[in-house]
């Protein structure tokens, strides 16, 4: 067992809390957290992105989803906690678990401001139908992670207007018309990648990430942003003060609330806004519980973002082909391995100008790795990589003019015929969903089964979403938009919406497959019969040939696949050398 298990066993009975639940989330419900807030991997071990601990007293339970089942298997073993398979037969919520497991006079427990005030209210209510009790004072895990990292306060960098295609003060005056629409007065904002979009800031307070740690708050005549002042230059806080925005403490943001005068109107999206925020709304106040106003126009880039994203890719492109150049040059030849090779193509994506860094933790899995779906190669898993199977790259990069994320599985060498097979079929998937046209209202559930299409015929599948929204330089997962079968999205594609076409195979102990494009969605046409749309492939980079069955792929897709590959050999030839570009003649033949 686990010693943080235990310590934190010991701070539960010496504060008489039988249940304790500690969420992957920070103050604002981002998805990707900084070091302070990784209080759920600190105490089970399990690194993932995603997933909820619950300690009791004699039983602990890790949540985790499909793309973390192996990953997580292995890192709980030994821990004394139980992995929950979430989504699997017989697996409860841990709703589920809880309905069934608080019993009366009970408490459960946990930190008020990493728990959204929506699921608080969850928990509270499943409390009271047991008889049990709520407390969200304690940081349990803060009073016993005793050399645990600050609070980060990297600088911020400010993107002006030319760069992002509008300014901060227009956004402003936007969500003042928002307001004005949903008969509102306020709006506070608690996600950090709105909050950065709004101000057209960007921070380094979350790794990969490039966000500052702060809250929002808009009116009809005052702005203010919650921020560290340390993190902010003075040519930065002139421009706010400039713009008319008003700069105060970062914590300042729960006073301000509570200070909010009854009868406003205030717009908070519960889902991210924390519960210890919403607690300090005062009596009279009439809470608006909608997405914050800033969300779709995120998502839904300008024209000026799209054209930037287009550049982003070329250079991210070129970046990545030089990277599968070399791995088919040099495999067998020098040694290499998951850290090595990852390192390389960090190397050539340096080179590329107005770099930032990677847009999340580069996923390098050889062989088997390839199989474990966000796999993270260490010191101890990392594989040497021979000249057969599979390489799973899934990386990506921030760069000035936007964000990218690309998955290719390549070829280190022979393959079995179901490597082939299989590859080919997630091929097709990709293929068919990125030719999708599609008459505007449909989600990303609707266009689902393109992309699943090759693998549902034989009965098999893969356990995550086909796609997701990718930010501006800021979080390489991004809403509200997704491409998924399931999970109830109801927000249809729109223009300038960036998303991914991700379809995957995955066998355990053997290898896998993802093949992964970042897509613009751009207008085709009004009729009588509608607005209809289709995608734009913004991503360059050749897919392996030596993995691919023509005869399984259908003629169709052949065509669609020889297409691509005439237009990523047209456009990457200035930024290669003579001979990569005669390699990526060859790599992008016609088949």
């Amino acid at each position: 067992m686990r010693q943080q298990l235990i310590d934190l066993r010991a701070a539960m009975a010496a504060h008489g809390v039988d249940y304790y639940m500690v969420p992957t989330d920070d103050f604002h419900g981002s998805e990707y957290v900084g070091s302070h807030f990784k209080c759920r991997g600190w105490v089970s071990g399990f690194t993932g992105s995603a997933g909820t601990l619950l300690a009791g007293r004699e039983w602990a339970g890790q949540w985790a989803d499909g793309r973390y089942f192996i990953q997580a298997a292995q890192q709980l073993e030994g821990s004394g906690i139980d992995l929950m398979k979430m989504g699997e037969p017989g697996v409860p919520t841990l709703t589920e678990y809880l309905e069934k497991h608080l019993q009366k006079g009970m408490t459960l427990g946990f930190d008020g401001r990493v728990v959204s005030a929506k699921m608080a209210a969850r928990l509270r209510a499943i409390a009271e139908q047991c008889g049990a009790s709520v407390v969200c004072e304690h940081d349990l895990v803060g009073e016993i992670w005793t050399d645990r990292p600050a609070l980060s306060a990297q600088p911020v960098m400010e993107l002006p207007a030319e760069l992002v295609g509008k300014s901060r003060a227009e956004k402003i005056m936007d969500v003042r018309a928002a307001l004005t629409r949903e008969n509102a007065d306020a709006v506070v904002i608690a996600s950090l990648m709105d909050v950065c979009w709004l101000m057209n800031l960007r921070g380094g307070d979350v790794a990969c990430t490039p966000v500052v740690l702060s809250f929002a708050a808009v009116t009809a005549d005052e702005t203010v942003l919650f921020v560290n002042p340390a993190v902010l230059s003075e040519e930065i806080v002139q421009h706010l003060q400039a713009d008319y925005v008003t700069l105060r403490p970062y914590d300042a943001v729960y006073d301000y609330v509570s200070a909010i005068p009854a009868g406003t109107k205030l717009m908070m999206n519960l889902n991210v806004v924390n519960s210890r925020l919403e607690a300090c709304v005062p009596q009279g106040v009439t809470v608006i519980d909608k997405p914050d106003p800033t969300t779709l126009p995120k998502a839904m880039k300008n024209e000026k973002e799209v054209d930037n994203f287009r550049i982003a890719h070329i250079k991210d492109g070129a970046a990545v082909t030089k990277f599968m150049y070399w791995l088919k040059k040099n495999v067998g030849k020098i040694e290499m391995d998951e850290l090595s090779v990852a390192d390389k193509l960090e190397e050539l994506r340096e080179e590329q100008p107005n770099y930032i860094g990677p847009s999340f933790t580069p996923i390098m899995g050889y062989g088997s790795h390839g199989a474990i779906v966000h796999y993270g190669a260490t010191e101890e898993s990392c594989a040497r990589i021979e000249p057969r199977s599979f390489l799973l790259s899934d990386t990506g990069g921030h760069y000035l003019e936007g964000s990218t994320d690309i998955t290719r599985t390549f070829a280190m060498g022979p393959l079995t015929d179901d490597e082939k097979r299989f590859y080919t079929l997630v091929l097709k998937g990709n293929l068919q969903l990125g030719n999708a046209q599609w008459k505007y209202g449909c989600t990303g559930a609707s266009l689902d089964y393109l992309a699943r299409e090759p693998l549902w015929r034989l009965e098999m599948d893969y356990n995550h979403g086909t796609g997701h929204g990718v930010g501006y330089m800021l979080s390489v997962h991004e809403g509200p938009q997704r491409i998924h079968w399931g999970g109830g999205n109801t927000t249809p594609l729109d223009v300038g919406m960036i998303t991914s076409n991700e379809p995957g195979y995955y066998l355990e102990n053997a290898f896998g497959v993802r093949l992964e494009n970042l897509t613009a969605v751009k207008e085709v046409a009004t009729t009588a019969y509608g607005r209809f749309l289709r995608f734009e492939t913004l991503t360059m980079v050749p897919f392996d040939l030596d993995a691919v069955i023509p005869e399984l792929l259908g003629d169709e897709c052949v065509k669609l696949l020889n297409a691509y590959h005439a237009k990523v050999r047209k456009t990457l030839k200035p930024y290669l050398t003579d001979e990569e570009y005669a390699w990526l003649t060859d790599a992008t033949r016609a088949i």
